[in-house]
């Protein structure tokens, strides 16, 4: 479906990944994670609000036991640039104690989020954390984390779609587009 048809002509750009595209990448990915996640079901933490479309339609696709949960934090606070702090919403955190997470989170910008979580998950005794994101801007990050698993590599460019918001808006497009400027 194009973003005119879903009523988002005057907000969305350009569609950058359309929905078939992010289907076969998501099909790659499921593939790459069964092969080199140690043995076992896997923890999967979801990022909410941005990272449970992406997750969804991901885990379907692994081929072995999960356990999903999900941790809700915020970075962007409304805005179209990272604040500059994490702010873990939930008091109490899934039970990581000895295990491997598989953490997804939509997208990897200043590496703020990936960082803060990671570390919360270390601190509560997790095994290691293997990290997977739809996509990564391609600049230089506030904090020096790369993804295990990376579906696409974008420019710096404000996104919306498949997840991604802005102001709580256009999470349910099928594809990832770039949002025109905002005032």
């Amino acid at each position: 479906m194009k973003a005119t048809e879903m009523g988002w002509r005057d907000d969305v750009e350009r569609v950058l990944i359309d929905e078939k595209i992010i289907e076969k990448r998501l099909d790659a990915m499921a593939v790459e994670i069964d092969q080199q996640f140690p043995a076992g079901p896997i923890l999967a933490i979801v990022l909410l609000k941005g990272a449970f479309v992406f997750a969804a339609d991901l885990l379907r696709r692994i081929p072995r036991p999960l356990e999903i949960e999900c941790l809700n934090v915020s970075s962007y606070h409304g805005g179209t640039e990272s604040s500059g702090s994490v702010k873990f919403l939930d008091h109490v955190l899934p039970e990581v104690r000895g295990r491997h997470v598989l953490l997804l989170d939509d997208i990897l910008d200043t590496g703020r989020t990936l960082k803060a979580v990671a570390d919360r998950m270390f601190e509560e005794g997790c095994a290691a954390v293997h990290t997977g994101v739809l996509l990564a801007k391609d600049k230089k990050r506030a904090e020096q984390v790369q993804a295990d698993y990376v579906g696409f590599e974008i420019g710096d460019e404000f996104v919306v779609g498949y997840g991604l918001d802005y102001k709580g808006r256009y999470r349910n497009l099928p594809f990832v587009g770039v949002l025109k400027p905002v005032d």
